[in-house]
């Protein structure tokens, strides 16, 4: 810096010697000015300089101190990454137990959740949660993912098993809150039968109970029990009785009969055509029981009848089978018309005899066998009334089929209920009128069999009659020709 200022110095020298005056006086003010401004740089720099060699004594104390504090810093530093790979080798060995024990623990805890979860389908599906339903929420814990349960929760879960147990062996009695017949709230006196057979009592009706797991509730079945059965359960409920109507199917075989419907209902089902059927089998059981009266009527008459006149016959008591049918005339029998017309042509030769009998015989069998024509048609016309009805539900079910298509299944429930009432209902007329029909057509059968046996029995009666009469007048004939021959041997 010196050396720059010695320089300016000379310059300005230089430039005084050669100025003129008033440059010269101008020159030495800024000389002055020049060494003073020198001065106090000078100064300064010695005032710099002081202040930098105190500030480089300071400074090297700092940097001893913090190459001292490097050094501790750096033992710290190797001592932590030491302590660190210490803990890295602990956490790898806990993480390896953890592991191993996590494993145990989820094992333990999936056995509790899968046997919670058993439980609680059993208590589901038991009617006793309908009357305790606060041990379903005591498995709620046991059911969450995730959660550990401990041996409150196993001890209070094994409780709740035996109790289950314990309850399914018994038989309760409570009162508790049900869904009527009328879809309403009731409160009433519950029997329970183990988990088999629910009943409800109150003062103006005891039936069954349905259990519905959805809701765990009780609900009534639509149908009252029987009188006896209902007496039975009002009995056992007030302790009258040790003996109680009890459902083992859980509860189907009510169910069962809660949806039976009755026969109005069952008919009503087949749509129109059940109509003609049912006509058809009122008129058959009409000509059924008119049939089986006339033919009971015919055949003990017939016997009694015929039996009566052949012995007359033999005897020769014309006048008594006469009033015999005269007797019975009114009462319009076949064989009291036989009988007469047997007993006119009695006079004839055998042959004409015989002719005038068959022909009374097959004049009165359409008698005997009125109505079993009709019979026949009527066995024949209700199967395929059925039939019809078949195809015409059918056919109302492929409409549906049509407009709806097959989502819901209770559309086609009207057309396959015609479809199978009307040919259920037609069979069910048609095979008993078939087999009466064979019966009543025996019947007849045998009827005119007995009238041909007994037709045959009094013509060779009144054969036999005439023989005897036949040989009585030879022998009254001789006699008078042997009484003449002795009249005239005495006279001459």
């Amino acid at each position: 810096m010196s050396k720059y200022f010695t320089v300016i110095l000379s310059l300005l020298m230089i430039a005084a010697v050669s100025a003129p005056a008033p440059a010269q006086e101008d020159a030495r003010e800024a000389f002055q000015k020049a060494r003073q401004n020198r001065k106090q740089a000078l100064e300064k720099k010695k005032k710099v300089e002081r202040e930098i060699l105190s500030d480089r004594t300071a400074l090297l104390k700092e940097v001893n101190r913090l190459e001292t504090l490097e050094q501790t810093l750096e033992r710290q530093l190797t001592g932590l990454e030491n302590g660190i790979a210490a803990g890295e080798k602990r956490r790898e060995k806990l993480e390896e137990e953890w592991s191993r024990k996590e494993m145990d623990f989820r094992e333990i805890s999936g056995n509790v959740r899968v046997a919670a979860r058993d439980l609680e389908s059993i208590l589901l599906q038991s009617p006793i949660s309908a009357i305790a339903p606060e041990r379903l929420s005591r498995l709620k814990p046991l059911l969450r993912s995730g959660y550990f349960p401990d041996i409150d929760d196993i001890t209070d879960m094994t409780k709740v098993y035996f109790d289950e147990i314990r309850r399914s062996g018994q038989v309760g009695l409570v009162e508790s809150d049900y869904v009527g017949r009328d879809g309403e709230n009731h409160t009433g006196t519950i029997l329970t039968l183990g988990k088999f057979t629910s009943i409800y009592h109150t003062e103006e009706e005891t039936g069954f109970l349905n259990y519905s797991p959805k809701s765990q509730r009780f609900f009534a079945l639509s149908n009252l029990p029987p009188g006896g059965i209902q007496g039975n359960l009002k009995e056992y409920i007030n302790g009258a009785t040790e003996a109680v109507t009890i459902d083992i199917s859980g509860g189907a075989a009510l169910r069962q009969i809660s949806h039976q419907t009755s026969f109005i209902e069952h008919i009503q089902a087949g749509g129109p055509i059940v109509w003609p059927i049912i006509l058809i089998a009122i008129a058959a059981l009409g000509i059924v029981i008119y049939k089986i009266g006339f033919l009971r009527k015919v055949h003990g008459q017939t016997d009694k009848i015929m039996d009566c006149v052949n012995d007359l016959a033999a005897s020769g008591d014309w006048d008594g089978c006469e009033n015999i049918v005269q007797k019975h005339r009114g009462k319009k029998m076949p064989v009291i018309q036989v009988i007469s017309d047997g007993l006119e042509a009695r006079n004839e030769d055998r042959e004409t005899l015989e002719s005038v009998l068959q022909e009374s015989i097959l004049r009165e069998m359409p008698r005997v066998e009125r109505g079993l024509s009709v019979l026949a048609v009527f066995g024949a016309v209700a199967p395929l009334l059925g039939l019809l009805g078949t195809v015409t539900g059918m056919i109302d079910t492929f409409r549906v089929i049509t407009l709806f298509g097959t989502g819901d299944p209770k559309l086609m429930s009207g057309g396959i209920s015609e479809a199978l009432v009307t040919t259920e209902l037609g069979l069910a007329v048609a095979i008993p009128i078939m087999l009466l029909h064979t019966y009543l057509s025996r019947r007849s059968e045998h009827i005119i069999g007995e009238m041909e046996e007994k037709a045959v029995y009094l013509t060779n009666t009144i054969q036999k009659q005439k023989v005897r009469k036949g040989k009585n007048t030879e022998v009254d004939f001789q006699r008078k020709e042997n009484a003449g021959e002795t009249e005239d041997s005495i006279v001459n």
